[in-house]
């Protein structure tokens, strides 16, 4: 049974980093395609991040230059660094990956950013 266990959320003010994380069991993060997404209250999911098998990435414009997603091999861990976080930001963050019946998610990690 895949899992998506994402980590590394919390309360920053603007203009600060996080770095979130994410544990997978049961999959292998640099097969396919895997992705970050976001949720902020009264607002509908979207797609922050992708990387695809290969590398190949994509990102939204909100967040383009901002926020990089990787993946590590070693660990099997899909990461997303954030920088230069704005109040906008602010939105449960949701680890997933591609398969055939959709989008897989995890369970989500908490991001703030105060003005």
């Amino acid at each position: 049974q895949v899992q998506l266990m994402e980590s590394g959320g919390g309360s920053v003010q603007a203009g600060g980093s996080l770095r979130l994380s994410c544990a997978a069991s049961g999959y292998n993060v640099n097969s396919g395609l895997m992705g970050w997404f976001r949720q902020a209250p009264g607002k509908e999911r979207e797609r922050v991040a992708t990387i695809m098998t290969g590398g190949t990435t994509n990102y939204a414009d909100s967040v383009k230059g901002r926020f990089t997603i990787s993946t590590d091999p070693a660990k099997n861990i899909l990461s997303l660094q954030l920088n230069s976080l704005k109040p906008e930001d602010t939105a449960m963050y949701y680890c997933a990956r591609f398969t055939s019946n959709g989008w897989n998610w995890g369970q989500g990690t908490q991001v703030t950013v105060s003005s």
